[in-house]
């Protein structure tokens, strides 16, 4: 059972709440960090089931003992994530760009929206400023970046210099590569006839964009699928499934905690170089 910290450690704004970012936050918010996380209003994440962006839609998620709450203002969003340090809570709000002012009471800011480039992120952002994978530049367009790409180097905080470059191919598991993601074939909505966590297997309709079919690519688990009705473009990433027949789908990735840990190990640096 966590104790409840007399004071939080610091305020973190992470930007995006997809399943990487999702990860950062865990890992802050059970070492104390209050946690406000922004998204879209129109959330793009496939593993819904492990990502705070859901909280968009349904108001709240639970995650390995975070629970996401929405909150409808940046106050409100503080309250929440001050409020909940002790109990693991941390706020979700819809807001795409950073609100005026809000440099002023945040501590960190992280951009874990994973667009692969920096869109409108800098240094002057907050007091310190990481961003997560290949887009940025240590120095220049944020204090910190953390390494995104499997590896040897995963998570390493760099504080000079960029994350390995985005090749555009997903890193391989068990031999399946980008035949892993699944990606709409037309505009439209989405619908779908399988759920996440299933259990599939190759050329199995799991729904369609349009009046066009999605089909399993081979034997595995469905491991994320966007928001049903999600209006997408051709090409958009709309789902993943795992060749592993025991993937969890429920879990926040190995991935997601190597990178959060990155975060942190940089945040905690931080405010140790500075007392």
């Amino acid at each position: 059972m966590r104790a409840a910290p007399t004071k939080p450690r610091g305020i973190c704004l992470i930007r995006g709440g997809g399943d990487l970012a999702t990860g950062v936050a865990w890992r802050l918010s059970r070492s104390g960090f209050a946690v406000v996380v922004t998204e879209l209003a129109q959330p793009m994440a496939v593993r819904r089931t492990v990502a705070l962006s859901t909280a968009i839609d349904d108001g709240v998620i639970s995650i390995e003992g975070m629970v996401g709450r929405r909150t409808d203002s940046f106050h409100d969003a503080l309250t929440v994530a001050l409020q909940g340090v002790a109990k693991g809570e941390v706020a979700v709000l819809v807001s795409p760009k950073l609100e005026a002012g809000v440099a002023d009471q945040i501590d960190v800011i992280i951009d874990a929206r994973l667009a692969k480039r920096n869109i409108d992120t800098t240094m002057t952002d907050a007091p310190l400023v990481v961003a997560l994978g290949p887009g940025f530049e240590a120095g220049s367009d944020c204090h910190c970046v953390i390494e995104t790409k499997r590896g040897s180097r995963l998570g390493r905080a760099i504080w000079s210099g960029s994350a390995a470059p985005d090749t555009g191919i997903p890193e391989q598991v068990e031999g399946r590569g980008s035949e892993r993601v699944l990606r709409s074939p037309s505009l439209g909505p989405v619908r779908w006839l399988a759920s996440i966590g299933d259990l599939v297997v190759e050329g199995q309709e799991l729904g369609g964009v349009g009046d066009q079919a999605v089909l399993t690519p081979f034997d595995g688990v469905l491991r994320g699928l966007i928001r049903e009705g999600q209006v997408v473009e051709a090409g958009d990433k709309i789902g993943d499934v795992d060749p592993r027949s025991d993937a969890s789908f429920d879990q926040i990735s190995d991935k997601a905690l190597a990178v959060g840990g990155g975060v942190l190990e940089a945040v905690l640096w931080w405010q140790t170089r500075l007392s």
